[in-house]
């Protein structure tokens, strides 16, 4: 199977269910029975740990990322944690300067208070990365996090490139891929060592369950290393999935490769009509031949064969903060929420929702753009423009 719509389908599926059933069970036990002997036949011992639905869609997602293992979680921020965790205290962590908001967030305000040390940089430059990897405490565990493309300015990191920099430093390369999906981009085949989803996003798709996964490209060496200790972070913090929630999840995941490929193309039209209007300041946007990340997202936002750029971007509108927000509360079809990912279009002030020094522009709008007609789309933000 290795095309991602069979993939999406029927990867982690065993290959007998109880009773012959098609659709994935939801197996709501929190323990399971014993032997005589005191084993345990099937693998499971207490819901906290593992669970029969959990290990399903971790199967799955293992194989859409092309991975050997996925450790599933609550939420993504779980999943982000879990990582940061792993590492343990006195590690060195390097991550974008325009990074998202709640990953910074945690590395600045829990993460430091227990001796972890983060460098933010621009992490399109490459050499900043490599500075900030030599620039590391001596003898400290050093990581990238990688977000490509970035939240809520769409920059695109070079991963292969941040790969070649990290080895050199004796560095592990984490990949946020929650955005590019494994349908548009493979971090672990461009030589990254775990891949972070928010599954709650593009994977789940229909904005109805949290979760989040951490995807490991090998059980070997220090990459091996770290996604064990993330799996002990899993099994004994407790930050775990419901089985109905590992079920919504499987349900959004088969029809991952249709949804994404249908956003991405609406995203394309709707950042084409907004780049040409003239209460327009700027759109953010790697499908635009006039982005600066462009190329580097055509080469690696092709894991199909053909360049697709996904389903999200920013729009910065002329006259500041209260014309931003006249557009947005203008929009008939847009839906005013947070989040991304799901089959409806979203629209909202980022800046608003982020801490008062955000260095997000005043006048920016995130548009996480649905599987709407595009056509209908583009007449929404055309009458939400004009007044």
């Amino acid at each position: 199977m290795s095309h991602i719509e069979t993939l999406a389908v029927h990867a982690g599926a065993p290959d007998v269910r109880d009773f012959g059933a098609v659709s994935a069970p939801i197996h709501l036990t929190t323990t399971f029975t014993r032997e005589p002997d005191g084993s345990y036949p099937h693998g499971h011992v207490y819901a906290r740990t593992t669970n029969p639905t959990r290990a399903e869609l971790e199967r799955c997602l293992a194989a859409l990322d092309g991975g050997v293992d996925a450790a599933t979680f609550a939420s993504g921020q779980a999943a982000t944690n879990a990582v940061f965790q792993a590492l343990g205290p006195d590690a060195h962590v390097v991550a974008a300067a325009d990074t998202y908001y709640g990953t910074g967030v945690v590395l600045r305000e829990i993460f430091a208070a227990w001796g972890l040390s983060v460098a933010f940089v621009d992490m399109t430059d490459l050499d900043a990365v490599e500075s900030a990897l030599a620039g590391a405490p001596p003898r400290a565990r050093r990581l990238v996090w990688v977000e490509t493309p970035s939240n809520p300015l769409l920059h695109v990191t070079d991963i292969a490139g941040v790969v070649e920099r990290a080895r050199r430093h004796g560095a592990l390369v984490v990949c946020d891929n929650t955005w590019a999906t494994p349908v548009l981009s493979r971090p672990l085949a461009l030589g990254a060592d775990l891949v972070m989803h928010s599954t709650t996003k593009y994977l789940g798709g229909h904005s109805d369950v949290t979760g989040g996964a951490v995807i490991a490209r090998t059980r070997d060496g220090d990459a091996g290393a770290l996604f064990a200790a993330v799996r002990a972070v899993q099994q004994r913090a407790g930050a775990v999935p419901s089985p109905f929630d590992c079920w919504l999840l499987l349900r959004g995941v088969r029809t991952v490769a249709l949804r994404v490929r249908a956003q991405s193309a609406n995203a394309l039209a709707v950042a084409r009509f907004l780049a040409e209007h003239p209460a327009v300041e700027a759109v953010h946007y790697p499908g635009l031949a006039t982005h600066p990340g462009h190329a580097a997202a055509a080469r690696q936002m092709c894991a199909d064969g053909e360049p697709r750029f996904g389903g999200m971007l920013s729009v910065q509108i002329r006259g500041g903060r209260d014309a931003a927000m006249g557009v947005v509360a203008r929009c008939q079809l847009f839906t005013r929420a947070t989040s991304l990912g799901g089959v409806e279009s979203l629209i909202e002030h980022r800046a608003s929702n982020e801490h008062p020094e955000t260095t997000t522009p005043q006048n920016l709008l995130r548009v996480s753009v649905g599987i709407e007609h595009a056509d209908d789309l583009v007449a929404d933000l055309r009458q939400a423009l004009a007044r």
